[in-house]
């Protein structure tokens, strides 16, 4: 590219040749005359000679810059081309030698020749439980600052949808929302809210201003179509029905969730609330 550029301007300079030659300043301010105005204007093509340019010993100054010339500073190391001719060193075997288990590539992944792989010879270390349940925390100060804002009607009953579609909570809900008592004293209405687990201080903080707090269970599945209903109608599927909870979860729950997303709270019986105070004696 720079061969045929200096080609090119010894080409289009040889049919003017000045017989004296100009001061040193006309020489330096001719050389870098193009190479300002490149700066300035970049849109200038190589096809399109500059505006102004001066000859200097018989040669038109151009600047040697364009923008198609521009290029990252990265190396430019081609790729290895393997099985294409012995010149290329990469021939026929490929740098793989001749037959064997690695020459036809069914090697074993982690297999070192028959000693004991680096698999077996650390020690395990840790465990992961089976039966862990991951809750997003939510506090009551958040759910507050939504209601004051007006994204939240204080009025109907708060589920974990209606905490997902506000921002209260995010969009990767695994196993449940355990309400958090941050900002508990923020709360001075009654509110009613549905969640998966409550702690001791936000449900006391919410009973106090005269509301109420449900430990409902959903399943996998439900929690698919309390959040996102709409999937199912889609597939033309009918929305499964509510789960029951399995035996080591029946004490830490009040109730099976309901589908879809109730608007109304489920008032507490006796039973109930003697149970759940039961739990939380049994908690603390």
């Amino acid at each position: 590219m720079l061969r045929r550029r200096l080609c090119y301007l010894l080409s289009s300079s040889l049919a003017s040749v000045h017989t004296k030659p100009p001061p040193t300043s006309v020489i330096n301010q001719a050389l870098s005359r193009p190479f300002l105005e490149f700066q300035q204007n970049p849109s200038l093509d190589r096809h399109v000679g500059f505006p102004h340019s001066v000859n200097i010993f018989g040669f038109r100054a151009y600047s040697l810059l364009s923008l198609n010339d521009l290029r990252d500073k990265v190396p430019r190391k081609q790729k290895t081309r393997k099985g294409r001719g012995i010149g290329s060193g990469k021939g026929k075997t490929a740098g793989r030698g001749h037959k064997g288990q690695r020459a036809r590539g069914s090697g074993k992944l982690g297999f070192e020749g028959g000693q004991t792989p680096l698999r077996r010879r650390l020690p395990k270390r840790g465990f992961k439980n089976p039966f862990s349940l991951t809750f997003q925390p939510v506090g009551l100060g958040k759910i507050a600052k939504l209601i004051n804002a007006g994204k939240i009607d204080s009025s109907e009953l708060i589920t974990m949808k209606t905490l997902k579609d506000t921002g209260a909570i995010g969009k990767q809900i695994e196993d449940g929302v355990r309400l958090m008592g941050r900002g508990a004293e923020h709360i001075k209405w009654p509110i009613h809210l549905e969640v998966s687990r409550v702690t001791v201080r936000a449900k006391e903080a919410v009973e106090a201003a005269g509301g109420t707090v449900r430990r409902v269970y959903y399943n996998k599945l439900g929690f698919r179509a309390l959040l996102k209903p709409e999937w199912f109608e889609k597939k033309g599927r009918l929305l499964p029905r509510a789960a029951r909870p399995p035996p080591k979860q029946r004490d830490k729950v009040d109730s099976i969730g309901r589908l879809p997303a109730p608007t109304k709270p489920i008032p507490f019986s006796v039973e109930d609330e003697e149970r759940g105070k039961a739990a939380s004696n049994l908690s603390t």
